[in-house]
């Protein structure tokens, strides 16, 4: 798999914890440099560390399942797109917002964002694909993507936060499209 199709699966990705983000963005508008840091550098770490996890993992069943591959690939990245997509159209109500600077706050938040990427760590098992640099480029997106919605969230609002969601679940979506292909076709 290229670095372009990583990246695109990267953007795909860090779309709840863009909207996270930019939650925290706009709730704290007061929240300093470091600040932002720090809620960006988890968000990365679990992500990119969940698609690690999610690799060895898949690589354990990954021989028995060679045959498959390519559907479990569509499968998870459907399902986890259309999730997102589900997710992006739900009217959310506006709840009292965590301190997103609390470290068990962050981590709980960590986790629950980076559940997609565990599962596309385990459909990257299937493939033939260099799991440290996908790890690194997933984390180094996330980060990129938390730190701008973060200052998104400070200037421009709330506005964003669902649409954000309905374009990553298309992403993965599409990514999931093209894997199968690629392996249909013998790309």
């Amino acid at each position: 798999m290229d670095y372009l199709t990583i990246t695109g699966i990267a953007l795909g990705l860090c779309f709840d914890t863009f909207a996270v983000s930019l939650s925290c963005g706009v709730v704290q508008y007061r929240i300093l440099f470091r600040q932002a840091l720090k809620i960006a550098f988890v968000f990365a770490f679990f992500q990119g560390g969940m698609t690690v996890a999610g690799y060895f993992l898949g690589s354990i069943v990954s021989d028995a399942l060679k045959a498959i591959d390519h559907w479990v690939a569509l499968g998870l990245l459907s399902f986890l797109g259309i999730k997102m997509i589900i997710e992006g159209f739900k009217d959310k109500e506006v709840k009292e917002i965590p301190d997103f600077t609390s470290l068990m706050v962050l981590f709980t938040i960590a986790i629950g964002t980076s559940i997609d990427a565990f599962a596309v760590g385990i459909s990257f098992a299937f493939l033939d694909i260099q799991i440290w640099i996908s790890g690194i480029i997933i984390g180094a997106v996330t980060f990129l993507a938390s730190m701008t919605a973060i200052r998104i969230g400070k200037s421009a609002g709330a506005r964003l936060g669902q649409r954000v969601e309905i374009i990553g679940g298309i992403i993965l979506i599409a990514i999931g499209i093209k894997i199968f292909l690629e392996h249909m076709l013998g790309a």
